[in-house]
């Protein structure tokens, strides 16, 4: 699956997202959800949290391992997405399509400085 070029991309495999209401949403990569495996539960980072790059805004658990999900940007949890709590598997069948938190940029370049969908592609 080619990754959308509507979003950046981290080296570690997640997504960032602008929205309209000027948070970037945070997911992760089909390349992310096939080494996970199935997944079976999700634990998302608190609304207000203060992340910096790097930092956990997720940890997800599969069948096969408990993955920590890296924040590709500092910032501030916005919003998190609640339905995955009850049917995480929907990151397996629709990574793209679903994202895990919405943060508030500290810092416009660190959006910016992410891989583009054609760079992170030729590095998977």
């Amino acid at each position: 699956m080619l990754p959308p070029n509507d979003r950046r991309y981290s080296a570690t495999h997640q997504w960032a997202q602008p929205t309209s209401e000027g948070t970037l949403a945070i997911g992760i990569t089909d390349f992310a959800q096939d080494q996970l495996g199935d997944l079976m539960f999700v634990e998302l980072a608190s609304v207000g949290r203060i992340l910096k790059t790097g930092e956990s805004c997720a940890t997800l658990e599969s069948v096969k391992t408990a993955s920590d999900v890296a924040s590709p940007v500092s910032g501030t949890v916005h919003a998190i997405n609640e339905a995955l709590k009850d049917h995480p598997e929907v990151l397996n069948a629709e990574p793209y399509d679903h994202w895990l938190v919405k943060i508030t940029p500290h810092r416009a370049e660190d959006y910016t400085q992410l891989l583009t969908a054609e760079d992170y592609q030729n590095s998977v």
